[in-house]
């Protein structure tokens, strides 16, 4: 059985791979952090992937399918397409907050990192990474609190009037937005938080 004629195989295989590669190139010793870093990266591209792919792919081409009078419509991609990449989106969403807050945990910056560096013994880089951390805690509270309940409403996953729909239309679109917008500066603080910033 080809793993590649599946979803489920291809991540099981990669993860397969990755381990091999892992074991010959450094050894059977577990690195802990470097396991939550990958997990966090892995989950991380999959949330702004997919974040992105709504923002400058999805919802273009979905305003263009409707304005194109006779065309083939979107009902394709908010039945089938639009579901499923929600909830890889979503779940992708947590799993890197989860993840990046474990790290965080056992690195013992937790709260070093969320007071933004106001604690005694905390350093530049707890400011660095705590405005990554408080900007992806404030872009999981969109995902959760703001767009996934309003994009049921779009997809007719739940009951809504037209102006519910309208409403939800509208916060669903600049939640993402601001997501977009939000995810710029917190891929900065967390690439300089691993590399000593952009600006010495």
């Amino acid at each position: 059985m080809n793993p590649l004629n599946s979803v489920s195989g291809t991540i099981i295989g990669g993860i397969a791979l990755a381990v091999i590669i892992g074991l010959a190139t450094m050894g059977i010793h577990l690195n802990v952090a470097s396991l939550m870093v990958w997990i966090h990266v892995l989950a991380g591209i999959t949330w702004i992937g997919l974040l992105y792919y709504f923002n400058f792919v999805q919802v273009p081409a979905l305003g263009e399918a409707a304005a194109d009078e006779g065309g083939p419509g979107g009902a394709g991609i908010t039945k089938y397409v639009a579901p499923r990449a929600l909830w890889w989106f979503r779940w992708g969403a947590l799993l890197t907050w989860l993840s990046g807050a474990a790290y965080l945990g056992h690195l013992g910056r937790f709260m070093h990192a969320f007071s933004l560096g106001t604690l005694e013994g905390s350093t530049a880089q707890d400011l660095i990474i705590g405005v990554g951390a408080w900007l992806g805690t404030i872009m999981l509270f969109n995902v959760w609190a703001l767009i996934w309940p309003n994009q049921k409403k779009i997809l007719g996953l739940v009951q809504a009037s037209p102006d519910e729909i309208a409403k939800a239309r509208k916060v669903a679109f600049i939640a993402s937005r601001t997501n977009t917008l939000l995810s710029i500066p917190m891929i900065m603080s967390m690439v300089g938080y691993g590399h000593g910033g952009f600006f010495i």
